[in-house]
């Protein structure tokens, strides 16, 4: 409920078409913003009249403006920019990581589309990923580490930064024994491997893909078939890696070879190892966390890029936890 004395304030765009495409279809846009900052936005010729009180004003005025900004660069608006410059708004404090990369835009370009992070863990991460030839990314699901690392991997294998990319999860089931599966060793192991897939189908077209998959330019792989090779000049993304045992960890660490870049990303809280088992990931914390040139970053609730329900999902348990503990 809005709560202040209400007032009006009005905008003005100088270019129609683009104050067409900053609407949205049916208004959609900014229907969006009115929902998410309580203000009432009517249009008039090339002019927006905000209603609202002054602090909600403020708020949908500097999204406005910062979007309409982006339309004149040559960019486009959907529904995930504007979470993105309310998400960015919210979270001010920067750590050395964002103010390493500048103040401007991060952006991953791949062959499909061009990627930017929604919040300021996402932008410290892709920086990260950039920075680092050892990169951990940890937090609940939905929050962009794998889709991230992914993306960061295409645009460096499409500038020639590296040779080849290589994608590997732990075959572990998620609480189902699903028995054995039909078909050769890809047949048993695609369905695990699926997310990857998934990932790279956004960035890549689907012939280009099928090639690199052909040509082994980009590998997707179970854990275990990685001990004994040396993965160099290649970008190396190991995915739930909280399900990764810790000689697993171990062995998966030293494959770093020269020219490459390994990525690292997990759920501590969705460890799917049997009982007893520790997870890899929670040594890889402890062990490594003040070694220079690795670096861990961290994702909670506030990032997750899904459906807001899986947010207010994943704070409800972290909360049930919290209060256990």
């Amino acid at each position: 409920m809005t709560t202040g004395t209400l007032t009006n304030a009005v905008l003005e765009f100088p270019d129609n078409r683009l104050l067409i495409d900053l609407c949205g279809e049916y208004d959609r846009n900014l229907t969006d913003i009115e929902s998410r900052t309580g203000v009432q936005i009517l249009r008039r010729g090339n002019q927006l009249a905000v209603h609202g009180t002054e602090e909600t004003i403020a708020a949908a005025t500097e999204v406005l403006q910062a979007l309409y900004e982006r339309l004149e660069q040559g960019r486009d608006v959907d529904p995930g920019d504007i979470d993105r410059e309310f998400r960015m708004g919210e979270e001010a404090q920067l750590d050395d990581q964002l103010e390493m990369f500048g103040a401007g835009p991060v952006e991953i370009k791949t062959r499909k589309k061009l990627i930017e992070p929604r919040t300021d863990a996402q932008k410290a991460y892709v920086t990260a990923l950039f920075a680092n030839e050892l990169a951990f990314g940890i937090g609940p699901a939905g929050t962009g580490k794998t889709y991230l690392a992914v993306a960061v991997g295409v645009n460096m294998l499409i500038t020639g930064q590296v040779d080849k990319i290589i994608l590997s999860r732990p075959a572990v089931e998620a609480g189902e024994k699903l028995g054995y599966l039909p078909g050769d060793m890809k047949d048993k192991v695609d369905p695990y491997m699926q997310p990857l897939y998934d990932a790279l189908n956004d960035f890549l077209p689907g012939k280009q893909l099928a090639r690199m998959l052909e040509e082994k330019v980009i590998e997707i792989a179970p854990l275990a078939f990685m001990r004994g090779r040396t993965l160099s000049n290649a970008f190396v993304v190991l995915d739930e890696a909280q399900n990764a045992t810790s000689m697993q960890m171990k062995m998966f660490l030293t494959r770093l070879g020269e020219g490459s870049r390994m990525v690292i990303t997990g759920d501590r809280t969705q460890v799917d190892l049997p009982r007893g088992v520790p997870s890899g990931l929670a040594d890889a914390e402890r062990l490594l966390d003040r070694i220079k040139g690795i670096s861990f970053n961290y994702f909670t609730g506030k990032d997750v890029v899904r459906h807001p329900l899986v947010a207010a999902i994943i704070e409800a348990y972290e909360a049930d936890i919290a209060r256990s503990s």
